[in-house]
This record gives C-alpha cells, structure tokens and sequence, in this order.
C-alpha cells in the first residue's frame, strides 16, 4: 500500500502559501521605496505540474492524473501592469491586497481539507 501524500502536498502548500504572503508583505512593506520592483512566486498549479502527484485508479473506468518530479519555490519580480509611476516603483497597494486576501483563503481551505482528511482518518482507525 502506497502512503497517504495529502499531508505532505498540503504541507507543501502551506509552505508556499507562507513565502507568498511574505513575497506579499514585503511589496506592501516597499509601496512607497523608490525603484522598488514588485515580487511573486509562481502558482502552486505550476509546481504541482512537476510534482509526482497521482491518482490510485480502483476502477479501469477512473481518471489518473500526470506525473513528474518536485520543483522548488521561486520568486520573481511583476512587470507594472499599469502606468509606471515616477518613482518606479511597481507596487500597487490593491493588487497586493487582493492577493493577501488570496493567501488568507488559501490557508483556510488547506487547513479544513487537513482537518477533514484527519477526521477521516481517526474515525477509520476506531472502526
């Protein structure tokens, strides 16, 4: 029998909601510094595309989901998507905001499913 990886994938995704938030906070940090150049890290879909994340088929009948090997989080800079302002900073405080928002939605979603898969796994157990 093959480990349950939900724990590990939703670890993982905490993790990267984490140097999100903090890629986040540290744009809003710089909003006024002159010459300061936005940051992002690549979406979770992206790694998840490298990473050997499988579905077990029971059924002939059931899909199963690509394979691959696991990527590392990267961080990089936001092309302005509107006017450059004169300083040239490319922070615009409501992007920043709605991807904190983003984050936050994120870390309560994985926390429900861990809580759920947990609840499940404790009441297998008992059984």
């Amino acid at each position: 029998m093959q480990p349950v990886t939900l724990f590990d994938l939703a670890s993982q995704q905490a993790k990267w909601l984490s140097v999100r938030q903090s890629a986040v906070s540290g744009n809003i940090a710089n909003a006024n510094t002159p010459g300061y150049k936005a940051v992002d890290v690549q979406p979770f879909e992206r790694l998840l595309d490298n990473r050997a994340v499988t579905l077990v088929s029971t059924n002939p009948q059931h899909l199963s989901g690509p394979g691959g090997g696991e990527a590392a989080f990267q961080v990089s800079e936001i092309e302005p998507s509107g006017p450059e302002m004169p300083s040239k900073n490319t922070v615009t405080l409501e992007e920043e905001m709605m991807k904190s928002g983003e984050v936050r939605r994120g870390f309560e979603l994985n926390t429900a499913i861990v809580k759920s898969f947990h609840r499940m796994l404790m009441m297998t157990t008992r059984a």
